[in-house]
């Protein structure tokens, strides 16, 4: 944006320049030429056709013109805007952090102190090697142990229980923000819960909140300070191939071959010429060798190209990723998560260069291993106090082994107390974490992305994401993929859909080929399950996939051109396989000439079958043709295992009457067939007769369902239209925010609730409700009525308060009571009792002089307070809107 405008802004500088000269140099021309004609006219003795006075003024005005317009042009500002905001310190708010962002405690102190004291020892032992992270600043300035950043957390998301799914959000919730030296760690380390709002973040950020989720998750798993490469650090996946361009490896199953037959006839002799099929070979071998050379000399050139931009920094790049140990969550083996990309990598990939220090939760590990090698020859063993130098002694990680002779110098029992006594001065827990409890709001979590999108450019690829809901039409994710590494030729686009109601869910355009292809979800209307065009104009090429139980009729596929259509099924009670339909040219009509008034005329019905057990194999028909415009019926019916050819019939079709009317009798020319074994009521007419004449019901219906697919697919391209320009999304009831109906519903049910619950403190605090409860209901009030409610009001409040007025003297005098009866008791047994029994009698009479003082105050309270309530009552009833216009002669 910056950019764009400063390009402006010299544009417009450049622009105003060259009007300046423009006219400035008219000027100049014109004042040239008028002193010329003015000499030459002087010379020649002629009066000047204009005087030189009124040519100085026109110069003057033009000069106050040019100044005029320069004056102008200058007051032309064109407002640049500030740089683009970084993640830094200043763009934070501080002042809502809790106290323990700002300030440390004794034991964080404490920890300060220790790991100064280990940097200091480090720094003297390896002066070699690059100052170790151990306290940067958080957002607060105040030094914050790294591992105590760390705050594991479970999230109450099943989606993020697994480390690919934690890795992938914090991927695409997070924006990458360069560190501001590529060739040290960052001054700051910003608490998860900062990041979190922001949405922005370094590597070591992004690393903090990942471990602190994969923690939490139950996984083993460790913030590294490394070096990477260049592509690793900035996160730029130009030179990677895109994941979902990777088509998965198809196991290819082989299939059992049959066992051979006893009697099995031999195959044909093949005849071809071996010698042409070797040329043939070999010139296809050429091919694909000329094809491979072709290839990798292409690869070769394009990774020249690539290694041709060496990183100056290589090796020296500071990155930050974390390492998942295995053994818990049944992890069989450590690898490492770049936590910018969400990819998981072996412990021994070209990409990490090396490792400086590692932590998690609980301690600081620094690698002492030598990194000649990137990472392939570490060895993750954070219990070997050789390869890893921990900081605390209080580590979970068990130490390695000791040797024979080693154990056995360890049996005195003073060298052990003396170890004992070292590691106890020595040992120290970590602080608990200063962070917050890391929490992500559903919303947070459904939007995923930074404003809800996110673009990742790969090696001839563009992945872009989108939140859900965020796009009119559903669409979440598009992937471009491109021919060239410039990204300008187009190959194809996938776009995946979410909460579409025409349960859409992926849409393939091959910009090559024109071909489209949409893959839906089980629910659609017509029961889609995929449907491939290149036109949604009909009779045209198409593909329909059906989801076939959700269909009656066992559709699974259909095929069309503009001349045939094509149809699978699975599942029919008639056993039904396979229908193909050839279709003339149409026929034209003046009036109408739509598809659906002017049919396409069918010239060819071909239908398969799947055998039927039920029925014998000589009569259970697998293929049946009807030829309708040359009026004959073919059948071809299935093969008996014993038999090595199966049964034909030929009918043809005649008219049933002939140019006379005269009925057409059924002829033995009428039916051809071809029987393996021939029966005898086959070859009767009868049998026959009867055959042809269902066939031509058949045919008939045939033709109807053929008639039917034609007007369901024009059915379904008109739905598609429709769905195509509503796009409408589904909207699920629990989304309170988004639905509409379930919203107002909800709304109107808290009004109701909450004037339901202010009647029923009115009808609580009403102290006229149970005494206008006698009188019948909607009566007006009369002014003896009111006077009677007044009394019986006040007499009713008044017997109240005696009545709670002798209940306090009933307990009163019931404990005075009891404590006479316990102190006549402990004067006959003075003498026979027992400390214990004097300490619970001396417990039982303070206990019972405080309820009895308690009583005695509540009863004083009460007599002085009584008449007050009284009063107070009567004056509220002269004053009730509902008696006060009745109770105004006596007041």
């Amino acid at each position: 944006m910056v950019q764009a405008v400063l390009k402006v802004t010299s544009s417009l500088d450049s622009q105003r320049h060259t009007r300046m000269e423009v006219l400035k140099e008219k000027v100049e021309e014109e004042e040239a030429a008028e002193r010329e004609e003015a000499a030459e006219r002087a010379e020649r003795g002629e009066k000047t056709k204009r005087p030189m006075e009124v040519r100085r003024e026109e110069t003057t005005l033009t000069q106050e013109m040019l100044r005029d317009l320069e004056r102008k042009l200058s007051e032309i500002e064109v407002s640049v805007p500030e740089k683009l905001l970084t993640f830094t310190k200043d763009t934070i708010d501080t002042s809502k952090l809790p106290l323990s962002y700002q300030s440390n405690t004794l034991k964080e102190e404490h920890l300060l102190q220790v790991a100064d004291n280990f940097s200091c020892q480090y720094s003297h032992l390896c002066p070699d090697r690059v100052p170790l992270f151990l306290h940067p600043l958080n957002e607060c300035e105040v030094p914050k142990f790294v591992s105590t950043t760390i705050r594991p957390t479970l999230m109450p998301y099943p989606e993020l229980y697994n480390w690919d799914t934690c890795a992938q959000f914090v991927s695409d919730f997070l924006s990458m923000v360069p560190l501001p030296d590529p060739l040290k760690p960052p001054l700051y380390l910003y608490s998860s819960t900062t990041v979190l709002k922001y949405q922005k973040g370094n590597c070591f950020d992004f690393s903090t909140l990942l471990c602190s989720m994969l923690i939490g998750a139950g996984y083993d798993a460790y913030c590294v300070n490394g070096y990477g490469l260049q592509d690793l650090c900035h996160m730029d996946l130009t030179r990677e191939v895109c994941p979902l361009t990777l088509k998965p490896k198809e196991t290819v199953k082989e299939e059992e071959k049959a066992p051979p037959k006893k009697y099995a006839i031999k195959p044909p002799r093949d005849l071809t010429s071996r010698f042409e099929q070797e040329q043939e070979a070999k010139r296809q071998e050429a091919i694909k060798a000329e094809e491979e050379n072709r290839r990798k000399q292409e690869e070769a050139r394009l990774l020249e190209q690539e290694n041709a931009k060496t990183d100056p920094l290589h090796g020296l790049r500071v990155h930050s990723w974390v390492l998942v140990l295995s053994g818990k969550r049944e992890v069989p083996e450590s690898f490492f998560i770049d936590p910018f990309t969400a990819h998981s990598y072996s412990t021994q990939d070209d990409h990490f260069l090396g490792i400086e220090s590692l932590w998690n939760h609980k301690n600081y590990w620094v690698n002492m291993q030598d990194c000649w090698n990137c990472c392939k020859e570490l060895v993750f063993d954070l219990g070997d106090p050789v390869r890893w130098e921990y900081l605390l002694v209080g580590t979970d990680k068990p130490f390695l082994s000791l040797t024979e002779e080693e154990d056995e110098g360890m049996n005195d029992d003073d060298d052990v107390e003396k170890l004992g006594k070292e590691d106890e001065d020595k040992s120290f827990d970590m602080p608990p974490s200063w962070v917050e409890p890391i929490e992500i709001s559903p919303e947070a979590f459904e939007t995923r992305c930074p404003n809800g999108k996110k673009v990742i450019q790969y090696k001839r690829a563009k992945l872009e994401k989108w939140a859900p809901y965020l796009n009119n039409n559903g669409l979440v994710c598009r992937l471009t993929t491109y021919e060239d590494l410039e990204c300008t030729k187009t190959l194809e686009v996938k776009e995946w859909y979410q909460h579409r109601e025409d349960m859409l869910e992926l849409k393939h355009i091959n910009k090559i080929t024109g071909l489209n292809a949409d893959y839906f979800k089980p629910g659609h209307p017509q029961a889609l399950r995929m449907h491939s065009y290149k036109s949604m104009q009909p009779e045209m090429d198409r593909v329909m996939e059906f989801y076939e139980t959700a269909r009656l009729d066992g559709l699974i596929k259909r095929e069309e051109t503009p001349k045939t259509m094509t149809e699978y099924y699975q599942g029919r009670p008639d056993f039904l396989s396979y229908r193909h339909v050839n279709f003339g040219p149409r026929v034209k009509k003046l009036a109408l000439n739509s598809a659906e008034s002017n049919p396409r005329p069918m010239v060819k019905i071909t239908e398969r079958f799947f055998r039927n057990p039920a029925k014998p194999a000589d009569e259970d028909v697998a293929e049946r043709v009807f030829l309708i415009a040359e009026e004959r019926i073919q059948l071809r019916y299935h093969c008996r295992s014993d038999h090595i050819t199966a049964n034909k019939r030929e009918f043809l079709r005649r008219m049933e009457v002939d140019s006379k009317g005269n009925k057409i009798i059924m002829t033995a020319d009428m039916c051809i067939s071809f029987e393996v074994e021939p029966m005898e009521h086959t070859k009767k007419l009868l049998y026959q007769y009867e055959a042809m004449m269902k066939l031509k019901n058949e045919e008939k219906l045939s033709r109807h369902q053929a008639w039917e697919s034609e007007l369901e697919v024009l059915e379904i391209l008109k739905l598609r239209e429709e769905e195509e320009e509503a796009h409408t999304l589904t909207i699920s009831i629990y989304d309170t925010k988004r639905n509409e109906k379930s919203k107002e519903y909800r709304e109107a049910m808290e009004r109701v609730l909450h004037e339901e619950h202010r009647r029923q403190v009115e009808a609580q605090l009403d102290y006229l409700a149970p005494f206008l409860a006698q009188l019948p209901p909607g009566e007006k009030l009369t002014r003896w009525q009111a006077v009677r409610l007044k009394d019986e009001c006040l007499n009713d409040f008044k017997q109240r308060l005696i009545d709670k007025a002798n209940l306090i003297q009933a307990r009163f005098e019931k404990e005075t009571q009891e404590l006479q009866k316990k102190q006549q008791w402990y004067q006959e047994n003075q003498v026979t009792l027992t400390p214990e029994d004097e300490d619970l009698y001396l417990s039982y009479c303070s206990q019972a002089m405080f309820r009895i003082r308690i009583l005695e105050q509540r009863l004083s309270r009460h007599k002085e307070l009584a008449p007050l309530k009284y009063l107070a009552l009567e004056e509220k009833l002269y004053k009730d809107p509902r008696l006060v216009e009745l109770l105004k002669v006596f007041v």
